[in-house]
């Protein structure tokens, strides 16, 4: 399948400057700028990551923009509020943790990292008022969708830093284009305003074409929220924020409305498999064989196969698939990684474990929900006030409120 064809098929393409896709087909350089708001990417930043690498996986080269210039100013793309200006120090340390993320990706494939920092910094405010300001009516500028939100009845308003965001961006796309030959720039849609400068200002001082295209922003079709989010905050793809099982099992307890699209747009699985994969989920949707795939890719493909596996082992043990009786040591020691453990007699009061490990926040809440058949020992509901030496398997026990295997606990005996 060709590239154009295949960003198609999964969704892929929003808003275009080109008439015909098929202008993906013919690989040149391509650029993407990546998000240093924070020390780690979100799964949502995921999306648009992986998209580069798409591109790259056809042939493209690709020029990977760390935003150390433009982080300073603060991008208003996507935002009701003005953003929050962060110091150069903070930024450069984002974009050390970012970086480290965005080269896992893209291993082995043909592109450049490179920060604006190193020519924006340098840029004097005459020169750029001159060169880039002269090449924007203010019309065009008020009609961004952006900038038309925040200066609307009900928007927040927009600081004149935030609002010649646009033209910096343009700036860069033309540096771009003259140090690099970029002649794409590729972004979510909620940069389309931006990306447009791009190419308007290249169009008027070198006279050239050039394009960008975005892909649309992930929401989960059940919530309507920008996907990403979860109830504890975002998803992160930095093991320390978000530990791999937390991670994997994310994806596992992803809807079955969106499955398909996320296997599209968060795994590099082929068209072929992936019909496959939908094929067999829906003859048995209540295996979650679909979603399973799901976590093991994009696990695998931001943690590692190593992490992947361990993510897959522990998980295996908290929904029950297999007996916690048979963990190993070292399966034991990356659950006490996951969920709170804590160490009992074979008699000792249910009650009181729920609270130590924070199941519950109070003995009368712990009686409460233990009255409701909502607490299980090993998957297997309890309304007891006390365990009992048969409810421990091999020494130990898992410990669950509701039917979320996240709310989970490791018992182990003294």
């Amino acid at each position: 399948m060709r590239l154009s064809e295949d960003l198609a098929w999964r969704g892929l393409i929003k808003d275009k400057t080109f008439a015909d896709n098929s202008w993906l087909d013919e690989p040149k350089t391509f650029y993407m700028g990546i998000d240093a708001s924070a020390h780690s990417l979100t799964v949502g930043n995921l999306a648009f990551v992986l998209l580069g690498r798409r591109l790259a996986d056809a042939g493209w080269k690709a020029v990977l923009v760390m935003g150390g210039g433009t982080s300073l100013v603060g991008d208003p793309g996507g935002k009701a509020e003005e953003r929050e200006l962060k110091s150069r120090d903070e930024i450069q340390k984002n974009i050390a943790g970012v970086r480290e993320q965005v080269t896992k990706l893209f291993s082995g494939e043909n592109y450049e990292m490179v920060d604006n920092y190193d020519w924006l910094s340098s840029l004097r405010y005459l020169d750029f008022l001159r060169e880039v300001g002269k090449s924007f009516s203010m019309t065009e500028l008020m009609q961004r969708d952006f900038v038309a939100e925040r200066m609307g009845k009900d928007g927040s308003g927009i600081s004149y830093a935030e609002f010649s965001y646009s033209l910096v961006q343009g700036y860069d796309y033309w540096q771009l284009y003259k140090m690099h030959k970029a002649v794409l720039q590729i972004g979510g849609s909620d940069q389309w305003g931006n990306m447009l400068s791009g190419v308007s200002l290249i169009r008027k001082k070198e006279g050239k074409e050039v394009h960008a295209f975005s892909m649309p922003l992930v929401v989960n079709k059940t919530t309507g929220a920008k996907f990403g989010k979860s109830e504890t905050g975002a998803i992160w793809l930095d093991s320390a924020k978000t530990s791999p099982t937390q991670f994997y099992q994310f994806w596992i307890n992803i809807d079955d409305a969106d499955v398909e699209d996320y296997l599209k747009i968060f795994t590099l699985l082929p068209k072929e498999k992936i019909d496959q994969i939908m094929a067999g989920h829906k003859a048995d949707s209540a295996k979650r064989s679909a979603q399973k795939i799901l976590a093991e890719e994009v696990t695998k493909l931001v943690h590692g196969e190593a992490q992947s596996g361990s993510a897959t082992g522990v998980t295996k043990y908290l929904t029950g698939q297999v007996s916690i009786a048979g963990a190993s040591e070292v399966d034991i020691a990356e659950i006490r990684k996951e969920i709170p453990s804590i160490q009992v007699r074979d008699v000792s009061s249910i009650i009181d474990a729920l609270v130590k490990t924070d199941l519950a926040a109070s003995n009368s809440i712990a009686r409460t929900i233990l009255a409701n058949k909502g607490i299980y020992i090993n998957g297997q509901t309890v309304t007891r006030d006390s365990f009992e030496p048969r409810d421990f398997q091999n020494g130990r026990l898992l410990l669950r409120r509701g039917k979320a295997y996240k709310n989970s606990a490791l018992i182990e005996l003294k």
